[in-house]
């Protein structure tokens, strides 16, 4: 009886370092738990191993499956998706975008209609109603050239 309960004992260690994990997040107690968790699934097949066997498979499940985030995971979570290098910078989600002048650029300065609202030009002079394309961003100003 002594054996069987060394899984769940596994288990049990298992839970509490991944619940520490939704409480205080940082990627580590869960892959430490993960690695208690196989612990628990080793002891379910072969019960007998001693208790110092089993800190050798717990540390060795515990390097794999950090390794495992550390090189194979994070990587992929760490790569930008379209979008995420422009995040809370809406000036630069808008390169490449065209609009079409609501002001016309008199002096270098204009107004485009983006979506609802106006936003201030900079570029060639040009009458109202000319499609323009944004290609940079200087603060809150579009910088725009004219669209053939």
């Amino acid at each position: 009886m002594e054996d069987f309960a060394l899984h769940y004992m596994w288990w049990i260690i298992a839970l509490v370092l991944i619940a520490l994990e939704v409480i205080l997040p940082g990627y580590f107690m869960l892959w430490v738990g993960i690695a208690a968790g196989a612990t628990g699934l080793v002891m379910l097949v072969a019960p007998g191993l001693s208790m110092l066997s089993q800190a050798l498979v717990f540390a060795a499940f515990t390097f794999l499956s950090c390794a495992a985030y550390w090189y194979g995971l994070r990587p992929r979570l760490a790569r930008d998706e379209p979008g995420d290098a422009t995040l809370n910078r809406r000036g630069e989600q808008k390169i490449g975008h065209r609009y079409v002048l609501a002001e016309a650029i008199v002096n270098g300065r204009g107004k485009a209609k983006v979506g609802d609202s106006l936003w201030l030009v900079r570029g060639p002079d040009l009458p109202v109603g000319s499609m323009v394309e944004v290609v940079g961003v200087d603060g809150t100003t579009l910088l725009v050239r004219e669209v053939e």
